[in-house]
């Protein structure tokens, strides 16, 4: 059976349905563990499938990525709560983002999620101050070449990945959501001051700017890598909270075509339960599934030009066009010499 598979859409059968997955067979299972594991979604998968029928083997595999998403959420929520001491002096918002900020929520999304780097907001008149506080507090720069270091300042929308010296974790510091030299720029500024706070002051997104957040960063800036796992968050995150005022939200945020993208997207893949206004399926949606769901039942990265054609559009999404030529040329440049 794992041969026959020709995408991942076994996989969101499965998330969507878990009870399906007590009629696979072994190659069905092996293609179902694999697409999970290259989408980051075994420990998700994991807790959907606890106690239906399966394998022996299977449910010892399953059981330790339950216990593996664990330990990862105790380990996120420690690097945030690391975060967090190091910059309470500073007395500026902090808003934890993604992973994250869906277990320190108690969220559905969080629920068995692949948790990697630490990931947080804060106000762009305070960066400066933010990244002082994490280098006293043992984070050091992981992009020491002064190109790099200079096109992070300049055009994105995060300082350069920090990693801890001792705890070997990444801390991306946002200062909004979008790169600068984005077409769509959200309003950063709102995002913070909705954001709500937890006792120890650390705060989460509201709901509506955790949709729109999610499905800007996969549909308005990236190459729709982790596609299914994004999808999924956002399918959690309509099931905790619906719909209402997402509308007039994304529009605050210049995110309407994103998010309406991302509602049509996990309609069609989780049946999403969503108000009619949100329905339809866009021209080019069928495309972009085509890209989401490439994968094949080795868990094997398949569609080669439907990838290319991704990442071309992520970098034009991300600057225009002659600044894209003079970045990439000099990346280039930079390389060549290097070899």
């Amino acid at each position: 059976m794992a041969r026959a598979v020709t995408d991942a859409r076994l996989l969101a059968d499965a998330l969507r349905d878990p009870a399906m997955a007590a009629m696979l067979d072994a190659d069905g299972w092996t293609a179902l563990i694999a697409m999970a594991r290259a989408e980051q979604l075994i420990g998700t998968l994991a807790h959907r499938v606890d106690g239906i029928a399966m394998p022996a083997a299977v449910a010892d595999l399953m059981a330790d990525a339950r216990a593996s998403a664990g330990h990862g959420r105790v380990a996120a929520l420690w690097e945030a709560a690391m975060a967090r001491r190091a910059l309470a002096p500073l007395g500026c918002p902090v808003v934890l983002l993604k992973g994250t900020a869906y277990v320190a929520a108690g969220l559905k999304a969080g629920v068995g999620r692949s948790i990697g780097d630490l990931d947080i907001l804060v106000p762009r008149d305070r960066i400066a101050a933010v990244e002082a506080a994490l280098i006293r507090a043992g984070w050091e720069w992981v992009k020491p070449d002064p190109y790099d270091d200079a096109y992070y300042r300049r055009w994105m929308h995060e300082l350069p990945p920090l990693i801890h010296r001792d705890r070997d974790r990444m801390i991306d510091v946002h200062h909004t959501i979008l790169p600068l030299t984005a077409r769509i720029t959200p309003d950063a500024a709102a995002l913070i001051a909705d954001s709500m706070a937890f006792d120890d002051g650390l705060r989460v997104l509201a709901p509506n700017d955790m949709l729109c957040h999610a499905a800007a960063h996969l549909f308005a800036d990236g190459d729709l890598a982790g596609g299914m796992r994004n999808l999924w968050d956002i399918h959690c995150l309509i099931d905790d909270f619906g719909t209402e005022g997402l509308a007039a939200r994304a529009q605050h945020h210049g995110l309407e075509a994103a998010v309406g993208r991302a509602l049509r997207q996990v309609a069609a893949l989780y049946a999403t339960d969503l108000p009619v206004a949100w329905r339809g399926w866009g021209g080019a949606d069928a495309l972009f599934q085509r890209r989401i769901l490439a994968r094949d039942g080795w868990g094997r990265a398949t569609r080669p030009a439907t990838r290319f054609a991704f990442d071309v559009r992520a970098h034009g999404l991300r600057m225009p066009p002659l600044l894209l030529a003079r970045h990439l040329w000099t990346k280039w440049r930079r390389r060549h010499r290097a070899g």
